[in-house]
């Protein structure tokens, strides 16, 4: 799969995401409500000298969860212990951690949808009493004993909310749910990290790089690097409009940021299925891609932009779509006059 536009973080991204990352939560760009709320909820706890509420943070991959924990963490001025879902494999695992914690501490758990039921059933008790429920021997002799932890901030993040089970999302007091940047975000981004970076950049290179950004900071990050090479090599080094516009062609990204693949999705649903509907199973086998990848990296910025939708029949193409690739909509067929008599009895 084409990485460029892909917003899952990729071992180059994690280079250079760290030295771009904001370091208050003024220097963060976007997300105003979010960062409104939270900015009144921190300040509450530190007035009471208590620790923050349990935060769940939500949204498609790239926006920037994991850039607003750690800024939580900073903002409260408390220590902050990462940690992923996948990673936390034993219930003795999480309760190492969790014994671990200073008062207020933040305990950042990424893809937290993929914990294992065991180790979320040892959360439930830490997150509401700050306890820890031990058995203690083997048989009929065993009992249960309760080991107090230190109050602490649990932030969870995911990418996929509805898979975080009921008893588990009910015990976070705080959950904001990160949406997609607008392009004039998404040009503050670039500049910033252009300034980081020491790229050359003017407003209307920022602006050619930010409308192909699929509303993605991660995106934008890993264009404006793919286009500071192309003038390093191809122009004198400054990303103007021009270039940007001429790197980005190059790179097949076209002018609302749809990639190769994109736009081998929607010329098989129009040239091999008269534009829908059809099922996820068969053009994942039309273009040869994988059917988790279509559904999580190109279906939702396909429906976001208007050019895709979901029917209870499969996936159909809008008329928005066929005028982006050249092609003629056609005009759904009317029943004649006997088929519609027999549809109205």
């Amino acid at each position: 799969m084409p990485v460029l536009l892909s917003p899952v973080r990729t071992k180059e991204d994690i280079l250079f995401e760290d030295s771009l990352r904001p370091r208050t939560l003024d220097e963060f760009v976007g997300q105003e409500t979010i960062k409104s709320n939270l900015r009144i909820f921190m300040e509450a706890a530190k007035k009471r000298d208590e620790h923050l509420d349990h935060v769940l943070l939500y949204g498609p991959p790239g926006l920037g969860k994991t850039s607003l924990a750690y800024l939580i963490a900073r903002e409260m001025g408390v220590g902050i212990k990462p940690t992923a879902g996948p990673v936390i494999e034993r219930t003795g695992d999480l309760s190492a951690i969790l014994t671990n914690l200073q008062t207020k501490e933040v305990l950042f758990i990424d893809e937290i949808h993929r914990l294992h039921p065991s180790v979320e059933e040892i959360l439930y008790s830490a997150m509401e009493d700050f306890s820890l429920d031990i058995i203690i021997g083997q048989g009929p002799s065993a009992r249960s004993h309760k080991l107090k932890i230190k109050k602490f901030t649990l932030i969870g993040a995911t990418t996929r909310a509805g898979r975080i089970t009921a008893p588990l999302r009910g015990r976070f007091g705080i959950i904001h749910r990160l949406d997609y940047y607008l392009d004039e975000d998404l040009k503050k981004v670039i500049l910033r990290s252009a300034a980081l970076l020491k790229v050359k950049v003017d407003d209307k290179g920022a602006e050619q790089i930010a409308l192909r950004s699929r509303g993605t900071p991660r995106v934008a990050n890993r264009l404006l690097r793919r286009v500071r090479d192309y003038v390093d090599v191809k122009g004198n080094g400054v990303i103007t409009g021009k270039e940007a516009r001429r790197a980005l062609d190059m790179m097949e990204v076209d002018a609302l940021g749809l990639d190769e693949v994109d736009r081998k999705i929607l010329t098989a649903i129009i040239e091999n299925f008269g534009g829908g509907p059809v099922g996820i199973n068969t053009i994942a086998a039309a273009i040869d891609e994988e059917k988790d990848t279509i559904e999580s990296i190109y279906e939702p910025f396909l429906m976001r932009i208007g050019f895709l939708e979901r029917t209870t029949r499969g996936r159909k193409l809008t008329p928005r779509a066929y005028e982006h690739l050249g092609f003629e909509y056609p005009h759904e067929r009317r029943p004649s006059p006997q088929r519609k008599l027999f549809d109205d009895k």
